[in-house]
């Protein structure tokens, strides 16, 4: 592989890491953007196979940079891709715990706690749309996320797996596979 491609990992997964508030999940969206329709590293269908198997695979939940740099570049475009994403954010929250932990008396200290939980929610939510738009366009699809949200909502402890288990069970009722 040319060496500029290793660089465009970086390039690409490098910034999203400094933007992932709420964790790997919050970046979806713009990673779905990138390798897609910026870059065409994996087609649409592949996007949402590499996303199914980052989230069933124990680990991270941003192991799916990890299965783009696979498929881009094999073993090396897969370090790559998980280094430029881990090592920033890993960076940044570091230092910003120590400076959190320095000031945690401030009165601004609390109204940035509070500021911070809606904008994770909102980067989650987007790519959890970006998500359901790329797999199906189907009321079936929409209808389980809606259930899906309904259920964590009601009983946020639930074992997601529970869920998922559910919605593969409707799913194959209705005489489709995701």
């Amino acid at each position: 592989m040319p060496d500029n491609l290793y660089l465009q990992l970086v390039a690409v997964f490098a910034p999203l890491s400094l933007l992932s508030i709420g964790g790997g999940q919050s970046i979806v969206a713009d990673i779905n953007q990138q390798a897609v329709a910026i870059h065409g590293w994996v087609s649409q269908q592949e996007f949402v196979d590499l996303f199914a198997i980052s989230r069933a695979a124990p680990g991270p939940g941003a192991l799916l940079t990890t299965l783009i740099g696979w498929k881009v570049a094999g073993w090396l475009g897969a370090l790559v891709a998980s280094v430029a994403l881990f090592v920033p954010s890993s960076l940044l929250a570091y230092v910003a715990a120590v400076a959190w932990s320095r000031h945690n008396r401030h009165p601004w200290h609390a109204v940035a706690e509070r500021g911070l939980a809606p904008i994770a929610t909102g980067l989650i939510l987007a790519s959890s749309f970006s998500v359901l738009r790329a797999a199906s366009s189907t009321w079936i699809i929409w209808g389980l996320a809606l259930v899906a949200l309904g259920v964590f909502i009601a009983r946020p402890k639930m074992n997601p797996l529970i869920v998922l288990f559910g919605a593969g069970l409707v799913n194959v009722a209705a005489g489709r596979i995701f």
